[in-house]
This record gives C-alpha cells, structure tokens and sequence, in this order.
C-alpha cells in the first residue's frame, strides 16, 4: 500500500515516515501544499496524510481541490489546529478522520490501520486465488484456513500479484508498491522478493512466473 505524507516539520515527517516504513507501507513526503498537489495529480495513493499549516497552499485548499477531483482516497488530517471550527472545516471538505498535534506514534498508528481498513471493507476484504486467501483487513495470508508465515514486504508482493491475478505485474508496478520514492530500492530487490514468495508458495502449487522481459504472473500449477 502506498501513502503519502503532506508535512513541513521536518522531524515529525521523518518519524511518520519511519513508523509507516517498518510496517511495510510504501511512503511518498512531500513538504507543502504545491507538491502535495502535484504528487495526488500524479499518482494513485490507498491514503493520505495531510498537515493544514503548509507553505505555499493550505491543506484544507489542498484537500478541497482532492475531492472537487472525485478522488475518494482516505485522508487523515495531522495539525496543531484544534478549534472547533477547525475540525468541523476539515471534516466538511471531506476528511476521513482528524489527530490534533502533539499525538502518540500508537495513537496515529491505530488511525492509519483503521482508514486502511476501512476503505478495504468497502472495496472488498478479501483477495483469492484458488484456496488462496488474502486477509486485506487483518494482512494476512491462507492457504484455506492454515496461515502463511510472509513478511510485510512479501504480503505486499502477494497482495499485488492478487489484486492483478491474469495480468502481468512488471518490476515497475512492484516497486511503486513496495517503496517511496526515498528508499532507492532497485530491481534486484523485487527479485529478492518475489523469489522468497515463490518458494513459501510452492508447497501450495501456487506458481509466480517470469515473464521475459515483462514482469511476474502469478498462476496455479499445471494453468
């Protein structure tokens, strides 16, 4: 999953970055209102993180130019605004939920995992393919009913792979999903990946295939 990050305090944008990083999620951080523009035009986000006291276009203008695009994409606002009127502003532009400054790192946590959630609910919780399952809400993944010890990175890689089954998935596509655009990941790290998926897979007949020259598809074996 990709998020991105809308704040100019450069230490609490690095501790946001690094909380989202070591659970697997993909982080863009950007720092004011113009950039923060440019990367939602740009790219497709499962959530955004969105400070109001931006330099050069406020994030509540931000967040109205959003959703006047029909984007539906979840937003949690972070500010030391905590009037009243401020709240109800935010909520009324169509943030998804709002934490006051100074916030706990668990606190913003649970908040992250419950917009998460439940933007997965409305889409659908589950991802199959064969007896394979899945779990969006819960991140999780099953053969049936019996559960298949991944790391976040390789739920990441599965999680993928599912929700584009029949479609080839290029290195590309899993490296705008797996990193932000800081962590200076390569190819050689979806590789990695993708062969340590591959063999906790096997035992299961699941296959991931490479496509010459095109990227992974994943597939039952004998298909």
């Amino acid at each position: 999953m990709r998020i991105l990050v809308v704040e100019d305090d450069a230490v609490l944008a690095a501790a946001l970055t690094r909380a989202l990083q070591q659970a697997a999620y993909a982080v863009d951080l950007v720092e004011d209102g113009a950039q923060a523009e440019g990367a939602l035009a740009a790219g497709d986000y499962d959530l955004v993180l969105l400070d109001l006291a931006l330099p050069r276009l406020d994030g509540l203008e931000v967040l109205k130019r959003l959703r006047a695009r029909g984007s539906h994409v979840p937003v949690l606002v972070l500010t030391a605004r905590d009037t009243l009127q401020d709240r109800v502003a935010g909520l009324d532009l169509g943030a998804d939920d709002y934490l006051t400054k100074p916030f706990d790192l668990p606190e913003f946590e649970a908040r992250v995992r419950a917009l998460l959630r439940r933007a997965n609910y409305t889409a659908g919780t589950s991802l199959t393919h064969g007896k394979l399952r899945f779990d969006s809400a819960g991140r999780r993944l099953f053969w049936e009913d019996r559960p298949i010890d991944l790391s976040m990175r390789e739920l990441a890689v599965i999680e993928l792979l599912l929700s584009r089954q029949g479609r080839v998935v290029s290195k590309e596509q899993m490296l705008d999903h797996l990193f932000g655009w800081g962590e200076g990941a390569g190819s050689n790290a979806i590789e990695v990946y993708v062969h340590r998926v591959r063999r906790k897979l096997e035992p299961f007949g699941i296959d991931i295939r490479t496509v010459r020259g095109m990227g992974y598809l994943l597939e039952r074996r004998g298909e």
